[in-house]
């Protein structure tokens, strides 16, 4: 069975997108446009059907809560925050992808094969 690359960068970017996206959120309230955008600013692309279930399985989890903003366009626009749990959710993802990232950069860096 032959892997395909693309699969295999797909699955890196999902398993890091709940941290990314508690790091956009936890410098200041966003709304999801904006997420996707600071997302694909970063070369991390994502579809709003992505976004939508994590954002709401972030609040069920009660790491994210929402609030709505009148906006000058159109309708209310319903922006998301970090709360005090998520700040500590966040703080825990922060230090394990830094200790992740740390391994595999020993691991696969070719001067020290």
């Amino acid at each position: 069975m032959e892997l395909k690359i693309e699969n295999t960068k797909a699955q890196m970017r999902k398993g890091v997108l709940e941290l990314c996206v508690l790091a956009i959120v936890a410098k200041e309230p966003a709304y999801p446009t904006d997420i996707i955008k600071k997302l694909k600013e970063s070369r991390l692309i994502i579809l709003e059907g992505t976004l939508y279930p994590l954002l709401n399985r972030l609040k069920d989890s009660g790491l994210l809560e929402y609030f709505w903003q009148e906006s000058r366009t159109g309708p209310p626009r319903k922006y998301y925050r970090i709360t005090e749990d998520g700040n500590q959710f966040f703080a825990g993802l922060r230090e394990t992808w830094d200790e992740l990232n740390k391994a595999v950069n020993q691991c696969t860096n070719i001067q020290n094969l």
